[in-house]
């Protein structure tokens, strides 16, 4: 019934594990730079709060703290968006690295069919 299990287990691993080695390799320096540009958005912006809270105590009028506090917010949120933008583009890219070995290995591959079986097909009797 199996016997032609070795050539099926090498067929295999010859097409499925070369895409997925790259797609290893290529997922892990992705996922790496997402945590590296994580990392410094996070000591950035801890940076620009703790010396928005700096200039904040040595407001002498409400006007200057709201000016301030609307001044940092903008900032903040600014920056939020570019670190989102690019964290998305890296994301992006991530997929797209991730899926190409993939895609590109699958034309290339000759359908595999199953041989029909000639074992009996054991029918029910009443």
């Amino acid at each position: 019934m199996f016997s032609n299990f070795p050539a099926t287990k090498a067929f295999g691993a010859a097409s499925l594990g070369a895409p997925f080695a790259t797609v290893f390799t290529s997922s892990t320096k992705g996922l790496e730079a997402i945590a590296a540009e994580t990392t410094d958005y996070a000591k950035v912006s801890f940076e620009k709060s703790q010396a928005f809270f700096e200039k904040l105590i040595g407001v002498k009028k409400i006007d200057e703290a709201i000016q301030l506090q609307s001044d940092f917010t903008k900032s903040a949120y600014d920056d939020f968006l570019a670190y989102a933008t690019k964290i998305g583009e890296t994301y992006s890219g991530l997929a797209k690295e991730a899926f190409k070995p993939i895609n590109g290995a699958s034309p290339a591959q000759p359908p595999v069919v199953a041989p029909p079986s000639k074992a009996p097909v054991a029918t029910k009797q009443n």
